[in-house]
Order: C-alpha cells, then structure tokens, then sequence
C-alpha cells in the first residue's frame, strides 16, 4: 500500500475531477459558473488559505478553468505511454503551452525572502508569499507544478473502466481502476462483451 498523497496531489486531483462522469453518458462540470466555483474552493478550506473568503467571479473562473485545462493535459502526458482520461482524449493542448500556462498561473502570487534561524540550526532562507497578496488560481498551480515534480506523480493513472473520467493515483500494484464501483462495472462490461464474442462466433 502507498503512502498517502501529500497536499500538492490531493489539490491538483481534485481540480482535475471537478470534470467527471454524469450517471448518463456524457461529462458534468463542477466549474460550470461561478457559484460552482465558489463552492468547490470553499470545500477545500484545508488546503487553500483563501477559502472561507472566497466568491468567485467570472473573471476567477475563466483562469481556473484555463488552468484546469492545462493541468489535465499535463496529467495525460504524465500517464503516458498509457491512454488520458476518456474526457481529454479529443481536446488536449499541446503540452509546452500547458506548461507555460501553468508557470504563468503559479507566478501570480509574489513572495518575499523569509529568513528562519531556530535553535543550534544554521539560517534558512524560504520564499512566503506577500501577506494579503494571495491568488487563487496561483495556488492551485503551485500546488498541481509540486504534484507534478514531485514523486506521487509516478502513481497517476487515467481510470478506464466504461464511463469514468477521473485520474487517480495507483495505490497497489494489481489496481486498474480508481475506485470499487469503476471495477465492477468494467468487469461487467468484459463479462457482457465476451457473452456477445461468443454467441456471434455460435452463429457464424
């Protein structure tokens, strides 16, 4: 069993799902407008500091939704040589734009040189950002640029199983799909096209 994702993956996961299967064939956006928006980030109070103040505007969520996009193309190239998400499969951009897009979004939030010097411990020098200076959208890209750097990105997955759309990290070896109920209806889905193999070679 791995260790479980740090912050950086779970945010950049749960960005990339706001797009998922909607129970009839098709996909479902949960950053549809702005209110969808607002009520995402302040569902994730543990993990952006700005939630509890958040309402998003149009302006907010055409830059999350662009930096969504290139976070998922990104994620279909990290999965490689496997498949994308059955919903980027069509409409990915190219992965040097999907990068500077990421790098822009992350630049948004300035910081400053913080000098720590604690103890018998030498100084350290961290960069914090700008009290008061904080951006949305730069610390999703923050976030999902440390996932992709970092070593849970060599877990991420694109889920197969019939309808799903959804990324996900690898837990153990033998997983395939992202959860239980994705695993059931793929291999119900097997079961039935083997059924359909067989009786149309039965009748050849």
């Amino acid at each position: 069993m791995q260790d479980s994702p740090g912050r950086a993956a779970r945010l950049a996961l749960d960005l990339a799902l706001t797009l998922r299967h909607d129970g009839a064939g098709g996909v479902a956006d949960d950053l549809a407008d702005p209110a969808g928006l607002t009520a995402w980030v302040r569902a994730h109070p543990e993990i952006l500091p700005v939630a509890q103040h958040c309402t998003a505007d149009a302006a907010a969520l055409a830059a999350v939704r662009e930096l969504r996009a290139a976070v998922r193309a990104l994620f279909a190239h990290a999965v490689r040589p496997g498949a994308p998400s059955a919903a980027d499969a069509a409409r990915l951009m190219p992965v040097p734009e999907a990068v500077d897009r990421l790098n822009a979004a992350a630049a948004r939030t300035p910081t400053v040189p913080v000098l720590r010097w604690e103890g018998s411990a030498g100084p350290v020098l961290d960069r914090r950002p700008v009290h008061g200076a904080g951006d949305l959208t730069a610390a999703l890209a923050q976030a999902a640029a440390a996932f992709l750097a970092g070593p849970d990105r060599q877990r991420l997955r694109a889920c197969h199983a019939p309808r799903c759309v959804r990324y996900f990290l690898k837990e153990h070896p033998r997983q395939q799909w992202c959860g239980p109920s994705c695993g059931n209806r793929a291999r119900v889905a097997r079961h039935h096209e083997r059924h359909r193999t067989a009786a149309g070679a039965g009748s050849g």
